[in-house]
Parts: structure tokens; C-alpha cells; sequence
């Protein structure tokens, strides 16, 4: 069985400003998406699943389904913040999304294979599509076991400012340990990359450092996991509206459990996109770089 592409399109670029998943990057107005489903397509993924908001059904299936349909089977399903478990409500307050790990519990119904978790609006490269595919192919007939493509953290920095990272920790059989999210992360200007700790002390990290860019790999029952967590997560934050469930803190609270193993896969693959405005002009010119040495047509999908 082919595993399935699930892509997290439901946020807004808040920093970026808009629908920067709907914007035109390439030289034919391809979107960063365009270039993850080519990717995906080419690696052996037999379907994509999308996760979106309901407001922007309308024109994402203008915009974006209609292109992939004819190519590879697509289904769209909804995040939105009123979907919560039996005995819970949404308060008045809420009005941010309740995060990563939510968008993927939306998959349930629609998913039944190993599948590729990735965020809209992040350019991994062909090569990670690749190694993920191979590996997903491995895991038809397991489960709890999971994995991560950890992207080289020096490979994944914005030239306009901090970004946030998953930082990992692995065992000496690549084995997840832990990841830490750090919300401010950035390269100085002696050339050496720092994050800012608990204290808002920065602390030096090294250029090959795992990271988390999204990209994560299951089997369906992580469903089952995901939603007995959100339980515990609602218990303990409902009355905080700006608390979210990210996916690495559901890893992390599965590892402490031993319920899971997360391998941790390198890529060689550069990450980019737009997280900030600023950004645009280079993803293009990196796009269009690809373009001419030949990893893409000019023209994705005719």
C-alpha cells in the first residue's frame, strides 16, 4: 500500500501575513505546496490528504485541488476549533487554533495507511520525500513505531530573522530522545547559531543539530494516542486560550511513556520558505535555481 501525504494548510501566515499557502512562487505562480505534492508524487505517495479551515474551502479547491486531481487522489478534511472530544465546550475566549497535533487528528477518518505529516508552506526538497517514502513503506505492517526526517538545523535558518525550532536529541541508534521546542533561534553576526533558553540566555548550537521541521512519519494508530492525549491536554488548558498541542509534545509524552520509538532520519535536503515577507524575493530565486539545474520542469503540472 502506498502511504498518503498529509499536509497542514489550516493556519494563517501571521507573521507572513495572508494565505502564503495560496501564494505564487514559482515562475508559472506554483505555490510551495505544488513543489511538496511533485515531490511527494515522484517519491511513491499514492494520495494527499489536506487539512484546511472551512472558510477557505471555496477557493482552495479553485486554486490548489484542481490542479493535482487528475494526477493523484486528494481529499480535503477540516480543522476547526469547536471539533473537541465528548463533555467539552468551546469558550468565548478561544479563537486561535488548538495546534499541530490537532489539524492531524482530522485525518482519522480519511487515513488508513502510514502517512507523511508536512506543513504547507515549508519547501523540504525532493531528497526528503524520498528517504520518507522509503521508510513509511517499511512500517505497513508496524506500529509504535514512528520517525522524524531531521533536517540539519544550519539548513533551515531565515536570512530576516529568529525562527522557532524543534531542537532533538538522539541515542547512538538515532533514536529520538527528546525535542525541545525554541522559539527564538538565529545566526549572529560571528556566524554562530544560538536559542534562547528558559532563562533568555543564548546558548550556542551546533550547524548538523537535528531539527524538527514537521515532518513526521506515522501509522494510524497514533490517532488513538492523539485523541486520549487531547483529553488530558483540554483538562489541563481549556481555560487557556492561547495553549496549543503541538505534535512534539505528543511524541514527548509518548517516549516518557514507552509507548513509542521515533526514528530520526537525516536529509541532506535545504529547507526555506516564507516566514517572513522578506523572505520572498530569495524563495524564488531559489526556486528558480532549481528550476535551471534541473530538478523541476518549468512548468510543474500542465
Amino acid at each position: 500500500m502506498k502511504p498518503t501525504l498529509f499536509v497542514l494548510a489550516a493556519g494563517m501566515g501571521s507573521r507572513y501575513g495572508g494565505l502564503k499557502q495560496l501564494d505564487g512562487l514559482g515562475p508559472n505562480g506554483e505555490t510551495i505546496m505544488d513543489y511538496s505534492i511533485y515531490d511527494a508524487i515522484r517519491a511513491g505517495f499514492g494520495k494527499v490528504v489536506f487539512v484546511i479551515r472551512e472558510s477557505f474551502e471555496q477557493d482552495f479547491r479553485g486554486k490548489i485541488l484542481s490542479k493535482y486531481e487528475n494526477l493523484i487522489p486528494v481529499e480535503l478534511v477540516f480543522q476547526e476549533l469547536d471539533k473537541l472530544p465528548k463533555g467539552f465546550q468551546l469558550s468565548k475566549e478561544r479563537v486561535k487554533p488548538w495546534g499541530t497535533n490537532h489539524a492531524v487528528m482530522m485525518g482519522k477518518d480519511v487515513i488508513q495507511e502510514p502517512f507523511l505529516v508536512i506543513n504547507a508552506d515549508d519547501f523540504y526538497g525532493k531528497e526528503s520525500y524520498r528517504i520518507a517514502s522509503e521508510y513509511l513503506q517499511s512500517l505497513e505492517k508496524e506500529k509504535n513505531h514512528y520517525f522524524m526526517v531531521g533536517y540539519r538545523l544550519g539548513n533551515t535558518l531565515s536570512e530576516s530573522g529568529s525562527v522557532a525550532r524543534g531542537i532533538c536529541s538522539t541515542d547512538a541508534e538515532s533514536f529520538l530522545t527528546s525535542v525541545v521546542e525554541r522559539t527564538y533561534i538565529i545566526r549572529d553576526k560571528d556566524e554562530k547559531i544560538k536559542y534562547k533558553d528558559e532563562s533568555e540566555t543564548m546558548v550556542t548550537v551546533g550547524e548538523n543539530t537535528p531539527v524538527s521541521m514537521n515532518m513526521w512519519g506515522f501509522t494510524p494508530e497514533y490517532f488513538n494516542y492523539s485523541e486520549s492525549l487531547f483529553i488530558d491536554f483540554l483538562n489541563k488548558n481549556q481555560d487557556n486560550p492561547k495553549a496549543e498541542m503541538y505534535i512534539p509534545w505528543v511524541i514527548n509524552c509518548l517516549m516518557e511513556k514507552k509507548l513509542i520509538r521515533v526514528k530520526v532520519l537525516d536529509t541532506p535536503s535545504k529547507w526555506f520558505g516564507v516566514t517572513y515577507a522578506e523572505d520572498r524575493p530569495s524563495v524564488v530565486e531559489k526556486i528558480a535555481q532549481l528550476i535551471k539545474q534541473g530538478e523541476y520542469p518549468e512548468k510543474l503540472f500542465s
